[in-house]
């Protein structure tokens, strides 16, 4: 028996992954980058092979670490974390700069950055784990870099499906035999936890906290 809960206790941060194939720039949210050796100094992450980021990876054989502070708005989350590089250009609304082999790293909200020469991979099934040599590296603010407990427990935020780290709902608890009171219907934003009192969103709807569109809102009662 497994009790994914059990994986609740273990302690990650908050990075984004970053890569550029010279013709386009991409980058997502990850709990999973560590200091795998100091001398020489690797690095891994693990990063699922549906993302746009991860084929810019294998293609460029270079990526960057992001460490996110807690001052992070969940707008810039919402931007690397639920939308993709093959959409929209990530880096286009974001503070950023390039390390010494032109891969782009974000500087706002940000604690340090380490750039990294990919130097294996390993296919683990829905992700792709790469280490990578570190050859740049620099601390950027002495803010307090973001947990993953300080991203759910203070900003209310939530786990992309492609995370290593999702656990899909529970299924709904069957209804109750008699009918509840009438109740207000509204739709909540799965990101910053936004509420908005209305029966259906429009369309083009989006958050006016972290400007998530209408597809990362759920129905809720009020």
């Amino acid at each position: 028996m497994v009790d994914r809960k059990a994986f609740f206790s273990l302690s990650y941060g908050v990075y984004v992954i970053s890569a550029c194939d010279g013709r386009k720039k991409a980058g997502c949210i990850v709990n999973t980058f560590n200091q795998v050796t100091s001398m020489p100094a690797q690095v891994s992450v693990a990063v699922n092979k549906e993302n746009h980021t991860t084929g810019v990876m294998l293609a460029s054989g270079r990526f960057e670490a992001t460490v996110l502070a807690e001052s992070a708005p969940m707008e810039l989350i919402g931007r690397f974390g639920f939308q993709s590089s093959a959409d929209i250009d990530k880096f286009a609304e974001t503070a950023h700069a390039l390390d010494a082999a032109g891969t782009p790293y974000v500087t706002e909200h940000a604690v340090a950055h380490f750039g990294a020469r990919i130097v294996q991979t390993l296919d683990v099934g829905t992700h792709i784990l790469f280490v990578g040599e570190v050859d740049e590296a620099a601390v950027l603010s002495d803010e307090p870099p973001m947990t993953y407990a300080y991203y759910h427990e203070v900003k209310g935020g939530k786990t992309p499906p492609k995370a290593s780290g999702y656990v899909p709902d529970e299924p709904a608890s069957a209804p109750a035999a008699e009918a509840a009171p009438a109740k207000k219907v509204g739709w909540k934003c799965k990101i910053c936890g936004y509420v908005v009192e209305m029966d259906e969103l429009p369309e083009d709807f989006t958050c006016p906290i972290c400007g998530m569109g209408r597809e990362m809102f759920e129905r809720v009662e009020l």
